[in-house]
């Protein structure tokens, strides 16, 4: 066993078969450190020593308001996730996830070990793909004429009704829209997850976004999968479909999953 020292905690990547351990190579983790495995039978936890000063629990609460921070962390974390990924399947472990020591980890490992061991399987030659669908915002309202001053104040309002109701049949229709596209992918994909929606500073993007989801698609699957997006956009002009990935399966392999 790796000596700890008494001021550093131990920061959790992923886990994968014992054989796919190395596949992180010479990256380093989210302190810079040198990364390792922990072993329990066919599995491993690749971890790293992180110092509790900056990655003990008041410390993390502290530093994840940073998003400068945040970033670079991130960047890190999946880095080492990726190239995990990319050697085998893995259960990633999602941001700040730091036991106090190998014994910890090993425990997970032990008493998990069949679920975890099922889950590789599962996700075996399957990457994660994310759709997110946007509202397209409707044309606006054509200009009536000019109204007399006396009428000027019914007229705004009518058009601010009109303009209300046009965005609620909009939002309706893009939400009608969204769940068939979510139904017609999903019957693609081995699995699929539904997000909680993001607001438009998190996602982004200008439009309201009316879907967030995630298909675990087999890489034999994945150009036909994209294809089927492609074509979701093409055929409501009152949605947009956005393709992101491929991703390590995040939504479907995770410690918090199994």
């Amino acid at each position: 066993m790796t000596e700890v020292l008494e001021d550093s905690g131990i920061w959790l990547y992923a886990v994968a078969r014992r054989e796919n351990a190395g596949a992180a190579g010479e990256l380093r983790g989210v302190a810079g450190e040198a990364l390792r495995a922990v072993e329990a039978g066919e599995l491993a936890a690749v971890v790293g020593d992180v110092p509790l000063e900056t990655f003990g629990e008041e410390a993390l609460h502290r530093n994840l308001e940073d998003l400068d921070w945040l970033g670079a962390v991130a960047r890190a974390h999946d880095a080492v996730v990726g190239a995990l990924a990319g050697a085998g399947p893995v259960v990633p472990v999602r941001l700040a996830t730091v036991y106090r020591d190998e014994h910890g980890v090993r425990r997970v490992l032990e008493h998990r070990g069949h679920e975890l061991a099922r889950t590789l399987d599962r996700v075996a030659g399957r990457t994660e793909w994310g759709v997110k669908v946007f509202l397209e915002e409707p044309p606006p309202a054509g200009r009536a004429e000019t109204p007399s001053r006396r009428g000027a104040g019914t007229a705004y309002l009518a058009r601010r009704r009109a303009e209300r109701d046009a965005r609620a049949d909009a939002e309706r229709l893009a939400r009608e829209q969204a769940a068939k596209v979510h139904s017609r992918l999903a019957a693609l994909a081995a699995g699929a997850r539904l997000h909680p929606l993001q607001s438009k500073a998190l996602s982004g993007d200008d439009q309201q976004m009316v879907l967030n989801a995630a298909y675990l698609v087999g890489d034999d699957h994945a150009r036909a999968f994209a294809e089927a997006v492609a074509a979701c956009d093409d055929d409501s002009p009152a949605i947009r479909v956005q393709l992101t990935g491929p991703w390590p399966p995040y939504s479907f392999s995770s410690l918090e999953e199994t």
